[in-house]
């Protein structure tokens, strides 16, 4: 092979050098230091060494272990010997559980001896890790340690396991390591966790003729171990000090000394040199050595090379010796840059190895570090963390290595996001987390309901001094986090490097192919668990990677006229000119190709972009048939893809291991379905600097400029595409994980409150109650140690995940949505084309900001914050009805987030300072009829409007609620009224100016009210007859919580109709508008029924209330009876009175003791048939004066007044009315109305209101024409 590093090229196979030293020609003639060279570097002791023959023949042979049976490579057992099914690497090394309680063994057992092995934690949950024997037989349900010759330790349960369990050993977290100790002359079992003994957990095991034992493990599903039974050195050999325990492999020996003694030459060629002017060999300092191309040092280097290289293709010698040898090169300390010999050590493999070995030899390297970095335990320092990426570092920094991991092994065979993540400790003793902050403090500002306490309590002195002693502890924790982050940014910053076009294509753009082939494995894998990236490493990366972006947009900054990474955004060419792939994700119109076809035109007009004619042809069942062929084809010839749950490092495809079909046992994707791969016009994987650059006219990523877009480019391409992913990346998992990691938090919260009780409590205790004060006593010790534990966890997760540092990267992500989403829109119709993806991280993160920092950071301190909150407030009003969005789940989405934004008064009043224009059309749209469209967050939205200005409506919770806990305190529905006067009163406009806008909108409420409240009443008459059943019974959960659904929509629409009365009074009661009296009899139609049904003493409604069911405790008299009050209230006011009464006394159902009932007035006949009823205690507004004010209640005793009266005066005035004048349709008004052509007649108050939705006869289904008066005539 050849070197460009060097002039010369060397291959095994064209040179050897001579053992005789009186042969050699290298000068010509061997001079004096020439021979003292090679003596002092030892290569050339004695022609036995030199050809590596002289070892002892025990040493170069595998020795047949006394005690173990089976294959000298052990690997799990895939052919036999498993139970369910699992999921299996290709090295047979790893195993994920893909069924309820999978089970396998190892192909080697031991009868005698001392044996360890070990496994490596991958994740933390259900798993069972120990010993069986061959006569064990598992099943979904009993695994290793549920049989009599099976034992096993489950660090999920903290539990050993023989057929009965007992407590035994710590929980383990992933990143553990479990060593499995056996001693089978004691007939003992043991176990150690991260190399401390948890103490002997099984003894007297049986033993004897027969009895072997195997290495087994049971996991439930998505649970991952990889096993380590010495194939490469075991990370604690000597676990706890015991020695004369082996591994069940035998470590390759005659391999190791040649390669530690090689090594020894390399070192001692490093360490000497020779010094031509003055004729001696000379001492040099290691650390800068370089290779000048001295021939004898180059020769003696080829000549070590040529047996060293085939040594350093096996993994077990590239972890113990050569990782090993680097690291030491590094231990002196300093910057990396500040230890070049491993640059050049580099330089000499890239030089004297055949490519083939650099590359296996890279690889496994890569392999040791991450595995190491991973799977080290957390100390104080973190040292060893910093360690091993130090080494990482060292050798991304060699180019061609570089290059070589990024194409072949990063992302291909390797999880080298792992590389990006710090792991948080489960147990904080061991990460020294004590020393670091050995005092705690918790916040103690939460009433035992669970919400922040109004009054500020001043903190005493000794509390304070806690905090602060605390507060220092999490900032040292800080410190040495940001080391070990910088590091990880370094790495990435490598990576992005995009001047290295040495040797082919610079680094950035290899790592954005693969970058994009990596989201698109997480974005179109969603069900496939092994190549999904775990949430955890995700939202490191993230980080990670915008602070590496960051650096290099700035940089470029510095250089050319562009925009500070503060300002950047993703233009929106990249959406539709097809030079980025989005893969199958949806974009806001729709499907790409129904895009394309759609808005050809405005592609072509607006961007310039043409759409060629053949990816618009419809799809045949041909074409279809091809793809599949293809797609078989091109999954056949890809690479394996990285497994993300078992093996810690390589990613292979995995074998299916399944009792019920062997067949699957080849090497396939998991789930059997292959994903179709779709051919593209530019292949990802084959994009150069200049298809995402540009050059020459060529605009690269930015092709299709629209003219809204500036000429000047706002940084390289290549960047731009890189932000691009990272807020996919936020969509696709981390803010998943943002809303995870706020538990630890809320249990913080949860224990304070404990232990706050259980003081008081103590404070309490009699003195003569002994028994009772000891046990506060122990709970305050449990409560206190649980604190300790959880307060210092906190502050790692604070300092990972919340810190001030990681709430400036989310709000900079939501900036860059915000202006992303604004480029897009300003472009018209081709906003369609933009991900949806961007408007869900605008929601999602603005939602992080609030809900998951604030404890730690506020959120008002960000800078710009008034504006983002406002330009985000537009952007959710302009687009919740925005006709190029298309899909139902977004539109959904937005349409919660405005909902969730105007409850708390900060974000509505954003919302009231977005343009005056935008705030009418956000009004209008929220207007729009609720029928064909999701009506329920619209009319919540304008319930969250009106609440706090309605009648008796100035409440958080409702009164009879008061006593219990809420489930989540912060939720938007529970936050305290705060009223928009400014949208309320474009509301009472939109509806007065607009004719056509008023009636459409309260037909379709008065519509959904009446649907609403039906189907409660119905749900509820089945509750009471399941209830009155003499049988045991139960009702659906289900449906209790659908039928409490129905009565809060059924309050709601009551509230948007008191606050429409209240706003617009008018369009009910000035009868020059057409709709007037239509609407004002319906109304009070839906008024009287509602009454009726709610406020009859001891009827259903009644009935189902006093059962106090789970799942219907908002079903109350107060809510729906206050509604319905501030109705008539402002109907019956002193304007328009007559007319509104009139129509209320006219509808049939009208009865005047449901407006006593208000008043807490029961009927006489109930008290007199009923006394027991009568001692209850009646519903009275009355009772309710924190809720209603003196004046609503004098307006309730008024309209009282007023109806009674009416109502007698209405009595004395009323002829009966024969049967067959009756309306046929209704039976309460007298026929008024007549039918065109088809001379049906009916009363106006029903026809008028079958008009408004449908204009076929209610009879013969003739459409209808016309309506005409109808007055009966007079008899003669």
């Amino acid at each position: 092979m050849t070197s460009r590093g060097a002039g010369t090229a060397f291959s095994r196979k064209n040179y050897r050098l001579s053992t005789e030293p009186e042969k050699s020609k290298l000068t010509g003639r061997e001079g004096p230091v020439h021979s003292s060279w090679w003596h002092s570097s030892g290569v050339l002791l004695n022609p036995a060494q030199l050809s590596l023959t002289g070892f002892p023949a025990t040493l170069l042979s595998d020795q047949v272990a006394e005690g173990r049976l089976g294959p000298s490579t052990v690997v799990l057992d895939h052919t036999s010997g498993f139970e369910g099914l699992l999921l299996v690497d290709d090295d047979l090394l790893g195993v994920i559980g893909h069924s309820n309680f999978g089970s396998i063994r190892a192909t080697t057992c031991v009868y005698k001896g001392k044996w360890i092995y070990e496994v490596l934690i991958s994740s933390q949950g259900l798993m069972q890790i120990g010993w069986c024997t061959l006569s064990c037989r598992f099943n979904q349900e009993e695994g290793v340690g549920d049989t009599p010759d099976s034992y096993a330790y489950d660090g999920n349960r903290v539990r050993k396991w023989n057929v009965t369990t007992t407590n035994y050993g710590k929980s383990w977290a992933a990143g553990d390591i479990v060593s499995c100790l056996i001693d089978l002359d004691e007939g003992t079992i043991a176990f150690c966790l991260n190399g401390i003994s948890l103490g002997t957990a099984f003894d007297n095991i049986t033993r004897g003729a027969g009895m072997a034992y195997f290495p087994a493990i049971s996991l439930s599903f998505k649970e991952s171990v990889a096993f380590n039974f010495g194939s490469r050195p075991l990370r604690y050999p000597l676990a706890a000090g015991r020695g004369g325990y082996r591994p069940l492999q035998d470590p390759p020996v005659a391999d190791l000394v040649k390669a530690r003694k090689l090594l020894g030459y390399l070192k001692n060629v490093i360490h000497l040199g020779i010094d031509v002017t003055e004729g001696k060999l000379v001492e040099k300092d290691t650390s800068m050595w370089q290779l000048q191309g001295e021939p004898t040092v180059l020769i003696t280097l080829a000549h070590i090379f040529n047996y060293f290289a085939p040594l350093m293709c096996k993994v077990y010698l590239v972890e113990d010796v050569l990782m090993t040898f680097l690291l030491s090169i590094l231990e002196r300390g300093g910057a990396v840059e500040a230890h070049p010999l491993i640059q050049q050590l580099l330089d000499l493999m890239w030089l004297l190895m055949e490519e083939y070995e650099v590359h296996e030899c890279l690889k496994q390297l890569l392999m040791s570090l991450l595995r190491a970095y991973r799977f080290s335990p957390i100390i104080p320092d973190l040292g060893l963390q910093i360690h091993y990426l130090r080494l990482t570092i060292a050798v991304l920094k060699h180019e061609k290595s570089r290059k070589y991991l990024l194409s072949n092994v990063l992302f291909d065979v390797l999880r080298s996001v792992v590389f990006f993540y710090i792991k948080s400790p489960l147990r904080v003793e061991e990460a020294g987390l004590q020393e670091l902050i050995p005092t705690t403090w918790w916040p103690n500002r939460f009433t035992k309901e669970g919400k922040e306490s109004k009054e500020v309590k001043e903190e005493s002195a000794e509390e304070r001094l806690r905090r602060r002693a605390y507060e220092r502890g999490c900032q040292r924790l800080k410190k040495r986090i940001e080391v070990v982050e910088g590091l990880q940014v370094q790495i990435l910053k490598l990576l992005l490097n995009n001047k290295d076009r040495g040797g082919g294509e610079a680094s950035r753009y290899i790592f954005l192919n693969k970058f994009r082939k990596f989201l698109q494995e997480n974005a179109s894998n969603r069900g496939n668990l092994t190549v999904l990236c775990p949430p955890e490493y995700m939202v490191c990366f993230l980080h990670r990677l915008i602070a590496a972006l960051r650096f290099f947009w700035d940089g470029h900054k510095a250089k050319t006229p562009a925009t500070l990474s503060s300002e950047a955004y993703v233009p929106p060419q990249l959406f539709y000119n097809g030079k980025v792939d989005y893969f199958d994700l949806q974009r806001l119109g729709g499907l790409l190709s129904h895009l394309k076809k759609t808005l050809k035109d405005d592609l072509a007009a607006k961007a310039n972009v043409l759409i060629d004619p053949a990816e618009l042809q419809a799809v045949t069942m041909d074409d279809l048939d091809e793809d599949e062929e293809s797609a078989m084809s091109a999954a056949q010839a890809r690479p394996p893809v990285p497994g993300w749950l078992s093996s810690p490092t390589l990613g292979r495809a995995n074998r299916f291991l399944s009792t019920a079909a062997v067949s699957l046992m080849n090497p396939r994707r998991p789930l059997g379905t292959l994903e179709k791969i779709k051919v593209r016009t530019l292949s990802v994987e084959q994009r150069t600097e200049e298809d995402i650059e540009g050059s020459h006219g060529n605009e690269g990523l930015l092709l299709g400029r629209p003219p809204e877009e500036p000429e000047q480019p706002i940084t390289e391409n290549s960047l731009l595409e890189v932000l691009d992913g990272i807020v996919m990346m936020y969509n696709l998992s981390v803010h998943q994980q943002l809303g995870k990691m706020v538990g630890v938090s809320d249990d913080v919260n949860e224990y304070a409150m404990a232990l706050k009780d259980t003081e008081e409590k103590i404070s309490r205790c009699p003195k003569r109650r002994r028994d009772i004060h000891e046990e506060l006593l122990k709970s305050q010790k449990v409560f206190s140690e649980k604190l300790n534990h959880l307060s210092r966890r906190l502050a790692w997760i604070n300092v990972t995940i919340y810190s001030k540092e990681k709430m400036q990267d989310i709000y900079w992500l939501l900036r860059v949505c915000i202006r992303t989403i604004e480029h897009g829109d300003r472009t018209g119709s081709l906003f369609a084309f933009m991900p949806e993806f961007y408007l869900s991280v605008a929601m999602n993160s603005y939602s992080a900001l609030k809900n998951y920092f604030s404890p730690v950071n506020s959120m008002e301190e960000l800078p710009g914050y008034e504006e983002t909150l406002m330009r985000l407030a537009a952007i959710l009003a302009k687009h919740f009805a925005d006709s190029r969005i298309v899909g139902t789940d977004i539109r959904d989405s937005l349409m919660q987030a405005l909902a969730s934004y105007v409850c708390y008064p900060h974000s509505l009043r954003a919302v009231e300072r977005i343009p005056e224009e935008q705030r009418i059309s956000m009004m209008k749209n929220l207007l729009a009829p609720y029928e064909q469209r999701p009506w329920a967050q619209t009319n919540w939205i304008l319930v969250r409007l009106w609440r706090g200005c309605g009648f008796g409506y100035r409440y958080t919770r409702l009164p009879h609620l008061l006593k219990t806990k809420p489930e989540d305190a912060s939720l938007p529905s529970l936050q305290k009224p705060c009223p928009s006067t400014l949208l309320q009163r474009h509301m009472a406009d939109l509806l007065r100016s607009d004719r056509d806008l008023a009636p459409s909108f309260l037909n379709s409420v008065l519509n959904q009210l009446n649907w609403a409240f039906s189907e409660f009443i119905g749900m509820i008459q089945e509750i009471q007859q399941a209830a009155e059943r003499l049988e045991r019974n139960f009702v659906d959960s289900r449906q209790l919580k659908v039928c409490a659904t129905c009565f809060d929509l059924s309050v709601s629409l009551l509230r948007v109709l008191e606050m429409t009365v209240t706003l617009a009074p008018e369009i009910f009661l000035d009868w020059n508008r057409p709709s007037s009296e239509l609407l004002l009899r319906r109304l009070a139609q839906l008024l009287n029924q509602v009454l009726n049904r709610v406020t009859a003493e001891r009827n259903l409604f009644d009935r189902v209330v006093n059962l106090r069911l789970p799942g219907l405790e908002s079903v109350d008299h107060y809510p729906i009876l206050v509604a319905v009050t501030g109705i008539l209230v402002r109907l019956l006011g002193p304007q328009a009175a007559e007319r509104a009464t009139a129509v209320l006394l006219a509808d049939p159902c009208f009865q005047l003791r449901s407006i006593q009932y208000l008043l807490g007035h029961a009927e006489p006949s109930a008290l007199a048939a009923a006394p027991a009823a009568a001692e209850k205690r009646h519903f009275s507004l009355h009772t309710y004066t924190d809720y209603i004010s003196t004046e609503e209640l004098v307006k309730v005793d008024k309209m009282l007044s007023h109806l009674s009266e009416e109502s007698k005066q209405a009595a004395a005035t009323t002829l009966p009315t024969s049967e067959e004048d009756l309306c046929p349709i209704c039976y309460a008004h007298p026929i008024s109305a007549i039918f065109r052509p088809c001379s049906h007649k009916s009363c106006k108050a029903c026809i008028n209101q079958h008009l408004m939705n449908n204009k076929d006869c209610f009879f013969c289904k003739a459409t209808i024409t016309g309506v005409d008066d109808f007055t009966k005539p007079s008899s003669s």
